[in-house]
């Protein structure tokens, strides 16, 4: 039987890993009612760290060998210039493996330069990753079909060198790309939506959506006032924040989040959680700190929304708290769309904020009569090779569904983005919705 000791590198970061991850299943099974808030937040977080930083280190194991192992016995390993590429290599990479820590040390009014470096490399080894993997599958796939499987001739090891060079050259050009994409303010889209059931006189008034702005590490104040004066300039009727607002504590951020209190929408502005409100383990703190900027969270709730122009005619606008307070154990949240909804009938037509698309099929499931639903969480995939996995885990990945005769489904690509301040093969978006009547 093989030791511990005698298992690869490798082997044992997945079992670190495993390790990591059945602590989190115990924390939150039998430690989510026994720990403060405070500390709760606190051993999540770092657990989390922990295990992407344990999984991380397989794939920053494939980096090392193959962008400076694969190169030691060839005749430029001795030079000076070989011992700066080493260097920059195992920076790179625990720039990247940091990047996990800093919300637990780095937030602030503004992003640090430490934070938006360390989540710019993790960026960047996603992307590296894909790349060497999907080259390494390639050269395996030409081999193989060629027959040459066995033999290793001088033009094997040439392709051998070539193809970490080629991986990190496509790296550096599209995280160039992304980064100079997501510096660009979010582009407004405007969209027009026909709600069954709305009353002629609230016809085209307009719904701003936000969602995904995530303050924290590397989206600060200057951002957000970005956001909130695009917003203003579109005089939207109502404003709705649809989750993931912020990564960090209420109290540490509050300077960040005070351009909300000049959003002045006539109809209101409501905000729903989203999955990473709850990783804060800070919901009642944000939910006061946003009603002082006159925001009105829906926790489970509805209100009717009265026509400017006619106080008998009026829709239902619900909120629900996102899935994962029911995952984390969170005490007195989680997604109840009987008590959202109470009240709504489908003589009234309804509109429900809901973060994750995945709420948004449950919620169809079980009030078909549901009218729109507004989401987020998915960010488009936000990079390149990310994409593809957020495509195949949500029902509604980006934009505008029809499901049934009378009910539409909107999910926002996200106004910011989640730690890594890149988009490739998506953009930011603050959504313009045109409620038309039938």
């Amino acid at each position: 039987m093989i030791s511990f000791k005698q298992l690869p590198i490798e082997a044992k970061a997945v079992v670190a890993a495993g390790v990591v991850f059945f602590s989190m299943t115990l924390s939150r099974s039998y430690l989510a009612e026994k720990l403060d808030f405070r500390t709760r937040h606190w051993l999540l977080r770092m657990q989390m760290a922990l295990f992407f930083n344990s999984l991380m280190l397989v794939g920053s194991l494939h980096v090392w060998r193959s962008t400076v192992t694969t190169f030691t016995r060839s005749s430029a390993a001795s030079s000076f210039c070989f011992m700066l590429w080493k260097v920059a290599v195992f920076m790179f990479l625990a720039l990247a493996h940091s990047s996990f820590f800093t919300l637990l040390f780095l937030v602030a009014e503004e992003p640090y330069f430490f934070s938006l470096a360390a989540y710019t490399c993790l960026g960047a080894y996603i992307i590296l990753i894909f790349f060497l993997f999907t080259l390494g599958s390639v050269e395996q796939a030409y081999k193989f079909l060629a027959g040459r499987a066995a033999k290793a001739g001088t033009g094997n090891k040439s392709r051998t060198a070539l193809k970490p060079i080629l991986a990190v050259l496509l790296t550096v050009v599209l995280t160039v790309v992304g980064l100079l994409n997501a510096s660009q303010p979010p582009t407004v889209n405007s969209v027009e939506i026909p709600v069954h059931k709305l009353p002629s006189t609230m016809n085209n008034l307009k719904v701003v959506l936000l969602s995904d702005i995530h303050l924290g590490p590397t989206v600060g104040k200057t951002k957000l006032a970005m956001i909130v004066r695009m917003v203003k300039a579109l005089k939207p009727d109502i404003t709705v924040i649809v989750g993931d607002l912020s990564d960090a504590e209420a109290k540490i951020i509050r300077p960040a989040v005070e351009p909300l209190g000049e959003l002045d929408s006539p109809l209101g502005t409501y905000f729903v959680t989203g999955n990473h409100e709850y990783y804060t383990s800070d919901v009642s703190n944000w939910f006061e700190l946003l009603k002082s900027f006159n925001i009105q969270p829906l926790h489970n709730e509805n209100v009717k929304i009265v026509s400017p122009k006619s106080t008998s005619d009026w829709f239902c606008l619900a909120g629900v708290d996102d899935i994962e307070a029911d995952v984390l154990h969170y005490s007195g949240h989680g997604m109840d769309l009987k008590k959202a909804l109470r009240g709504c009938s489908n003589e009234h037509a309804i509109v429900l904020l809901a973060h994750q698309p995945i709420a948004a099929k449950w919620a169809l499931r079980e009030r078909p009569d549901i009218n729109l639903i507004l989401s987020g969480h998915t960010h488009g995939g936000q990079i390149f090779p990310l994409n593809a996995g957020a495509y195949l885990l949500n029902p509604f990945f980006v934009g505008l569904y029809q499901v049934g005769q009378n009910t539409f489904v909107y999910v926002s690509p996200g106004t910011m983005y989640y730690g890594m301040p890149m988009r490739l093969g998506s953009r930011a978006e603050i959504t313009e919705i045109i409620l038309r009547s039938p």
